[in-house]
């Protein structure tokens, strides 16, 4: 019996191959024109969405660049009175509507569509940075913050559908990666631009620090203008973006995803059907990956300047500087890894090797003596955390069917980065220096715990493909459908 199953099982992939070969409208474009189809995508979504998230991600961990640049110290002489929990405090407000606001700004992303809303969300956060260089009281600052938290929430998670939506499931972790590597250069460069900023002090009667807010808000309001120009919607509606797919074209793209998980086209959209997928336990394991992994990501990136600066003893402009080097190398090790996985079909061992590289750069990080060795341990803490943001993404993209499923699934996710986001933003405390153990613990057993989950989940996957190819329970609604491992 399990012999004619087996057999039952490839000879339901092997009609959909012949299918999806024998589809006129994937037939009659040859392999190159694909290809060049295919490549017009990425560059007018991925590098699109790479350049605005850059933005989002400068302007959300902007703050660890204003404070070594002077905006604590300045803060008793000149009114704003940042002292004791207020600093950290303004760093974690923004969360709290990063998260809340994710599930229905998915929605809306939905329904109003790709263009507009992440456009119109990016050119209204930059004005809103804008705002930080003309602050006078801490609670204004903390007011401002709570508003870029609400205009950032539907970004993240609206590009992470928007992508999985595009894109076959061994094509999406290159994507993935290329879109989070552009925006890891920001946090790589940024700082250097910072440093850069400071040195308008005193220009237009202003602070460096305030100049590093207007000068990035105002970049941000540009690329969120060309994002309105260069930003395409849904694969099922590409043929009225400007100057992109023709209707051939983007029936050829709907039947790619068609043939790759059946779901390019949302079904009607009903409450109750969207929120019963959050009944499904594997899109919580794969929200506690993401917060875990982004409670290190943010704990490195609010924190790292403060670290090098106060910590390891280097000046200000060498710790701007330093900052750079280590999310260079975790760009590089993102893409290789992206290329291997998306090549061999394989997710979870690369977020689980990324999470021991973590386990061991953390303690060099924390522990070392040496100011050489701990700064070894950044560049592979460093490069665990932020490899593992296209990995997690890609291992839950690959692993569900289904529209409003996947919208569900991209807000839970990226909520839980937001929780992510709190733990990392309060874990390094200024009394902890120069060695700063409970954070360091804290991201140490974050990485234990992604370790623990994913290898949890692929147990889970890998029984659920057996049993799905003896002939039991179908998975995700869908014959001949396989998880992922």
């Amino acid at each position: 019996m399990d012999s004619d199953n087996e057999k039952q099982a490839v000879h339901e992939v092997e009609r959909t191959v012949s299918e999806k070969h024998n589809d006129a409208r994937i037939a009659e474009f040859t392999p190159q024109e694909q290809k060049r189809i295919i490549r017009r995508v990425d560059m007018r979504l991925v590098l699109t969405l790479g350049f605005l998230y850059m933005c989002s991600l400068m302007d959300r961990t902007n703050l660890g660049a204003a404070n070594i640049a002077g905006l604590q110290s300045d803060s008793m002489s000149k009114g704003l009175s940042l002292t004791g929990y207020r600093y950290s405090l303004i760093v974690l407000v923004f969360f709290i509507p990063y998260v809340l606001f994710q599930p229905p700004a998915t929605l809306l992303l939905r329904k109003v569509g790709p263009r507009i809303f992440l456009s119109a969300i990016t050119v209204l956060w930059g004005g809103c940075m804008i705002g930080f260089g003309f602050v006078s009281k801490w609670d204004q600052m903390l007011g401002l913050r709570i508003i870029l938290g609400v205009l950032e929430a539907g970004f993240f998670p609206g590009c992470a559908y928007l992508l999985s939506c595009w894109y076959t499931r061994y094509e999406l972790q290159k994507r993935n990666a290329v879109f989070y590597l552009i925006g890891s250069m920001a946090s790589a460069f940024s700082s250097i631009l910072a440093y850069g900023l400071m040195q308008m002090d005193g220009l237009a009667n202003l602070d460096g620090w305030r100049w590093i807010f207007i000068i990035q808000g105002l970049i941000t309001c540009l690329f969120g203008i060309a994002g309105y120009f260069f930003i395409v919607d849904f694969p099922e509606l590409a043929a009225k973006s400007w100057h992109f797919l023709d209707a051939r074209e983007t029936d050829f793209v709907v039947a790619r995803i068609e043939h790759d998980r059946h779901d390019a086209i949302p079904e009607p959209f009903s409450l109750g059907a969207y929120l019963r997928n959050a009944a499904d336990l594997k899109v919580w394991g794969f929200a506690a990956l993401f917060g875990l992994t982004t409670t290190n990501t943010y704990a490195i990136a609010y924190f790292l300047p403060v670290i090098l600066r106060v910590g390891m003893g280097f000046s200000i402009a060498k710790a701007q500087c330093l900052v750079a080097p280590p999310y260079v190398a975790a760009a590089i090790v993102m893409y290789g890894f992206a290329m291997l996985g998306d090549k061999y079909h394989v997710r979870g061992p690369i977020v689980a090797f990324n999470a021991l590289l973590g386990l061991v750069g953390l303690p060099l990080l924390g522990y070392a003596k040496n100011n050489g060795v701990r700064y070894l341990g950044v560049f592979l803490a460093t490069i665990a955390c932020n490899a593992n943001i296209p990995a997690v993404l890609t291992y839950q993209a690959n692993n569900i069917r289904g529209q409003w499923k996947r919208a569900l699934c991209s807000a839970t996710l990226v909520g839980a980065g937001g929780i992510g986001g709190i733990v990392g933003s309060t874990v390094f405390r200024d009394q902890d220096s120069p060695k700063y153990g409970p954070g360091i613990m804290t991201t140490m057993i974050a990485s234990g715990l992604v370790l623990i989950i994913t290898g949890l989940l692929t147990l889970k996957f890998h029984r659920a493909n057996k049993r799905a190819d003896r002939g039991g329970k179908i998975i995700e609604g869908q014959v001949g459908f396989r998880y992922t491992l």
